[in-house]
């Protein structure tokens, strides 16, 4: 209160020049600016109590909450070293990895046009032309066929479905049993060579004979093969015959 009665004294120096309405004036913006009876605002930067900072921090809170005692955090444990120590030196580029593939192979689908007994054209290999009988489709997806043997000379195989047309000609497969032949009976012994000078200069290994076992085999399918192609004419010599193409004919725009 001291303080703003000497306030208000200055003040009232100042205006004595002045007219009394213009020190009216300053006598009230003084007033608006000075409020009586509120604390003046908090100085940060003033020292503040032991308590008071206590209080501030938060710290009671913490305790509080842990049963009057401040929380014991353990320091992690070490790790154990590797055995083995990283290398010195790194390669300049990642080196690539694979991607894992979860892709299945199955097998292809059948065509429409192939079924038990029809007649199919080799296109590719070693019997390229000739027209063999189907008899199943095996689990790999490739087609188990035979000649007959004694009628175009192709034994008991097996062909992929993508070299090979299909024929409307069909033999009639009554009373013959196909059930024992999979991908396992075709599988040939894998022979392990030696990388070395002797391995590549070694003689060819001789050509494995056919068993005793695969040859009735050829003869127990062939027997009823053979039986209903002499029912059919012609069928016999047009097994036997190779397929082959002139100039100007397009086999898409055939009928076979």
């Amino acid at each position: 209160l001291a303080n703003h009665l000497l306030r208000l004294a200055t003040v009232a120096r100042k205006a004595g020049k002045r007219s009394v309405s213009k020190a009216k004036k300053v006598v009230r913006k003084v007033l608006s600016r000075t409020k009586i009876g509120k604390k003046a605002p908090h100085n940060e930067s003033a020292t503040v109590g032991r308590s008071a900072s206590y209080k501030r921090s938060g710290k009671w809170a913490v305790k509080n909450k842990n049963k009057g005692k401040f929380p014991v955090i353990k320091a992690p444990a070490k790790k154990a070293e590797a055995a083995t120590k990283a290398p010195r030196f790194y390669a300049a580029e990642d080196t690539p990895k694979p991607f894992a593939r979860r892709n299945v192979a199955k097998p292809a689908k059948l065509r429409e046009s192939i079924t038990p007994g029809t007649v199919l054209i080799l296109l590719a290999g070693r019997f390229r032309g000739k027209r063999v009988v189907f008899l199943k489709q095996l689990a790999s997806g490739l087609l188990m066929v035979t000649g007959p043997y004694k009628v175009n000379g192709v034994p008991i195989r097996r062909v992929n479905q993508a070299f090979v047309i299909a024929t409307t000609t069909k033999v009639d497969l009554a009373g013959v049993d196909v059930a024992k032949f999979d991908d396992k009976y075709f599988a040939k012994a894998v022979v392990k060579q030696a990388k070395n000078a002797d391995g590549f200069f070694a003689a060819d290994a001789k050509k494995e004979e056919l068993s005793p076992a695969r040859k009735a085999d050829q003869k127990a399918v062939d027997s009823k093969i053979l039986a209903a192609v002499k029912k059919q004419e012609f069928l016999k010599p047009y097994l036997n015959s190779r397929f082959s193409l002139q100039k100007g004919q397009a086999p898409h725009a055939m009928a076979f």
